[in-house]
């Protein structure tokens, strides 16, 4: 059995000993049952590398590590991804999250849009988030990234449209003329925007048009929310990223 992959926030140095986090602790002896000696991997998600580390004082309610070396992970795609997802209901925003981060996105920032169909105070959107970031956190431990892409505060989608940037904007559209695989790259960024169940109303294309945003084709079937993003990122991660 391969060594456990665990996200621990913070600073990690070789030969230190640190506490696990409460999030860390619950699933590597709570669930994994792991005991005192037992390896597991350790990442910060702000670095490229993962650490060796070793359970050590082990009790009912915490446990440290010792780190033992240091590792380069070279997981992330030379193709920098920013999702603009427009918000979907049920478990379809979090499936997106998750298999995107295994796909390779970098950021991705949730959208409000006028078929969104979700409506969350302050408070509740807040929580929405940090779990939102859970689950993408949960999909670098799995799918073997050391950095963790970050979840942005959700926006309302004209705020997202205007943000300044030097990265190719497009716009997935079933009547588009131009096919996802034929953009000119140029810096190795993209912001691919995706609506939400129902999709993007004509306005809101329009806006996107005016912003800069390329409308482009996979194919010639209507996909759903979660299948269109899923199907662009790999699109795009084929040409102009990592996989093969």
């Amino acid at each position: 059995m391969r060594n456990p992959r665990i996200f621990q926030a913070g600073q990690l140095i070789v030969d230190e000993t640190i506490t696990l986090a409460d999030d860390a602790f619950g699933h590597v002896v709570r669930v994994l049952r792991l005991n005192e000696g037992d390896a597991i991997t350790i990442f910060n998600g702000e670095e490229p590398f993962q650490y060796t580390a070793e359970l050590c004082n082990v009790n009912k309610k915490s446990a440290d590590i010792k780190i033992t070396s240091q590792q380069e992970n070279n997981s992330e795609s030379p193709l920098n991804i920013h999702l603009g997802q427009g918000i979907s209901r049920g478990d379809r925003m979090d499936f997106t999250l998750q298999k995107s981060v295994e796909l390779g996105v970098n950021t991705i920032t949730p959208l409000f849009t006028e078929r969104c169909g979700v409506k969350l105070n302050a408070e509740r959107l807040e929580k929405k988030r940090q779990q939102w970031q859970k689950i993408v956190i949960s999909a670098c431990e799995q799918s073997g990234r050391a950095i963790v892409p970050v979840v942005a505060e959700p926006m309302l989608l004209n705020d997202w449209l205007i943000q300044q940037t030097t990265a190719l904007k497009i716009n997935l559209h079933p009547k588009a003329q131009h096919s996802i695989m034929s953009l000119p790259m140029q810096n190795n960024r993209v912001r691919l925007l995706i609506g939400p169940e129902g999709g993007l109303t004509d306005d809101e294309i329009a806006k996107a048009n005016e912003n800069n945003f390329q409308d482009v084709l996979l194919g010639p079937r209507v996909l759903r929310t979660e299948t269109a993003a899923l199907t662009a990122i790999t699109a795009l991660q084929c040409k102009y990223g990592d996989l093969q």
